[in-house]
């Protein structure tokens, strides 16, 4: 099922739709020499803005869960990935280690670890789940509503390995973002491949960093194609220890949001672009669901900060790091709720993807949030079969194959993050 797209099948968003068609064969050696000189990383996942006149990442998660929202038919492609993914990294590999989220009470995440657990048995590998939680003293069985279950028992540190009991695993996948900082139990592993590296982890890294990079790879791209890098790149400026209770926080913020949305506004109104434009506060250093205002006129930044909820005011205490990204638009419809296309990769293939439909929430809103469904894209035979010749906008796999292209520009920013923030690195200070 694909959500129809309200604008007109005309505009840049075909014009480019068509210049990655023609230039498909081009794209795909360029990412194959990328690839032969950087590592992508382990699993991601991209948040894809369609809005009709451009389309852009607004956020990458190297940690991704709702691995159960993946159509059925993509398993297969997920495993393969899987096996190509772990015989690079360590082919006599056996037993493997996922570790989740220190908080796994919901179903929803719990039916995602299942599937990822799936992913990596049918791939070859022994797989247990291992927590880091303080709460999990014990072996605990938790009950799915689809008659799985998961059992997490407590990870165990032993001469310098990490594992379960009667279980030493040679590969530990982390699931779990681990924004309030690494845990020491995960640090100096000996003779284990820790995935992804602990620099992943929303302790260390930062979205500025991450789209300051992303900028850089759409230039590049965009002057593979012959296109404007801004058609596929969000602007962004970065604030830093700002405190939002403070009468200087709040001037710096609506300062920067003011020039920021100024810039947006040169570009809309060089592409006839008639939408009004808007700027997204992120915290820089936060996981999923960092999204804390959406910003149209900087004169209301107070005004939204005085009227913001709990969960927002509990992460605007004190001098705080944030993003303002320029907001892109979703014009795209599941049953007259507004959508967007999130797109899964392992290792450096595209392994399926969802929208995430919202029915409450606006085109200019964060639709990761509670509410949210999730319809699965058929991206087996769209995401590496695009059709050539087919008309921009008349074809459901030409439009996944772009999505993927741009999830993959994501995926490589996200290699390149990486290699400059290891801490392990002789360019590393």
């Amino acid at each position: 099922m694909v959500p129809h797209l309200v604008t007109a099948l005309t505009g840049p968003i075909n014009e480019l739709e068509q210049r990655v068609l023609d230039s498909m064969p081009a794209i795909e050696r360029w990412f194959r020499l990328e690839w032969m000189e950087h590592t992508p990383p382990f699993y991601t996942a991209v948040d894809v803005r369609n809005a009709g006149f451009k389309l852009a990442p607004v956020d990458t998660d190297l940690y991704p869960s709702a691995w159960n929202h993946l159509a059925a038919p993509m398993l297969p492609l997920a495993v393969q990935a899987a096996m190509a993914a772990i015989e690079k990294i360590c082919p006599e590999a056996r037993n493997l280690l996922i570790v989740p989220e220190n908080d796994v009470g919901s179903t929803f995440y719990l039916s995602s670890l299942a599937q990822l657990r799936r992913i990596f048995l049918m791939a070859g590998l022994n797989v247990r789940i291992g927590s880091i939680s303080p709460d999990i003293k014990k072996s605990t069985t938790l009950e799915l509503p689809n008659g799985e279950s998961i059992t997490l028992e407590p990870v165990l540190r032993t001469k310098g390995r990490l594992g379960l009991k009667n279980f030493d695993p040679c590969t530990i996948l982390m699931n779990n973002e681990m924004t309030a900082g690494v845990p020491g139990i995960l640090e100096d592993l000996q003779g284990q491949y820790l995935l992804p590296p602990l620099h992943a982890s929303w302790s260390t890294r930062r979205r500025s960093t991450y789209f300051k990079t992303y900028e850089e790879v759409a230039k590049r791209f965009g002057k593979l194609i012959g296109v404007d890098h801004w058609l596929i790149n969000p602007m962004f400026d970065k604030c830093s220890d700002v405190d939002l209770g403070s009468a200087e926080g709040l001037e710096v913020l609506t300062s920067r949001a003011d020039l920021l949305l100024a810039k947006i506004k040169k570009k809309y109104k060089e592409y006839g672009i008639k939408e009004k434009p808007f700027v997204v506060v992120k915290g820089d250093n936060l996981g999923r669901g960092s999204g804390l205002m959406t910003v149209r006129d900087a004169r209301d930044i107070a005004a939204l900060v005085k009227n913001a909820d709990n969960a927002v005011l509990s992460l605007m205490q004190g001098p705080q790091q944030f993003i303002l990204q320029e907001g892109v638009l979703t014009n795209e419809r599941m049953n007259d709720a507004v959508a967007e296309p999130v797109v899964y990769m392992l290792d450096r293939y595209v392994v399926g993807g969802f929208y995430r439909v919202h029915a409450e929430r606006g085109v200019d809103e964060d639709l990761s949030a509670p509410g949210s469904r999730y319809v699965p894209l058929a991206f087996a035979e769209s995401a590496q079969l695009p059709q050539p010749g087919i008309r921009p906008g008349a074809s459901a796999p030409n439009r996944f194959y772009m999505y993927g292209v741009i999830a993959r520009l994501a995926m490589l920013a996200s290699s390149y993050e990486l290699e400059a923030t290891d801490p392990n690195a002789e360019h590393y200070t």
